[in-house]
């Protein structure tokens, strides 16, 4: 093999991970990355020495294009996969629909499956509806849903048990603007509520709106991570009306 091309063949293969862990574990962190790396069967490094901390009470958007490691970061965060190395501590909270199930019957599901008496279920389920839009939908089957009403029904699910940390991947994808905006406000609430949010987004104009935390990837590497108005180990009352300030400047 020519010198040349076993030159080009380094700069071209990915790079390896550095195998070490940064630092102890963040005391409280609802999510704690710490060096996470994933090679994938192929050969290719989907995530790279990926360090970072989520604490309870803050909203994040985690943003990349195609093929930057933003998706393998939220399969991670659900366990489809695992890490190649690295340390990763996260509570999850699973949204996925049922559908031969009614709408009611889906939130209900999550209860249930939690060991939730027949009582609670009675009592959580009409109001995470009504919080979330869907009270006139409740015999509805998903596939009797709009998009934006199929998306507010996985809230409503992954909400109802009032999880520490809810993740939204692409929940705005293929929704038009104005109900896009309602997903997001749905999201805003439920994080005043105190449950993290971490949303996986495509969408820069709704991220430049919001004006808060952001982690961007790219090339399986963490390359901006920026605090905007975010809680940071402060008053979490204060954050949320902070939030609250900058979400309807953003819709003005």
């Amino acid at each position: 093999m020519a010198a040349t091309e076993r030159h080009i063949r380094r700069r071209t293969e990915p790079a390896q991970p550095r195998h070490r862990v940064v630092g102890d574990p963040v005391p409280g962190a609802v999510i704690d990355f710490r060096s996470v790396s994933k090679k994938y069967p192929s050969g290719d490094m989907g995530l790279e020495d990926a360090t970072f901390a989520v604490h309870p009470g803050e909203f994040v958007f985690l943003v990349g294009s195609t093929g930057s490691g933003k998706s393998t970061i939220m399969r991670l965060l659900i366990k489809e996969i695992d890490p190649s190395y690295g340390n990763l501590g996260v509570v999850f909270q699973d949204f996925k629909l049922l559908p031969n199930r009614t709408v009611y019957d889906n939130v209900a599901y999550a209860l249930q499956v939690t060991g939730g008496t027949r009582r609670e279920v009675r009592e959580k389920v009409p109001d995470i509806l009504r919080l979330t839009g869907l009270s006139t939908k409740l015999h509805n089957y998903p596939d009797q849903l709009s998009g934006g009403e199929q998306q507010r029904v996985s809230v409503a699910r992954a909400f109802v048990n009032h999880p520490p940390l809810l993740l939204a991947d692409e929940p705005t994808g293929n929704l038009d603007p104005e109900t896009s905006v309602g997903i997001m406000q749905l999201l805003y609430r439920i994080n005043r509520t105190g449950t993290t949010v971490v949303v996986a987004t495509h969408d820069k104009a709704m991220v430049d709106r919001m004006r808060r935390r952001v982690i961007e990837v790219s090339q399986g590497r963490i390359v901006r991570d920026e605090k905007i108005g975010g809680y940071s180990g402060g008053d979490l009352t204060q954050s949320t009306r902070e939030f609250g300030a900058l979400w309807r400047e953003g819709l003005e």
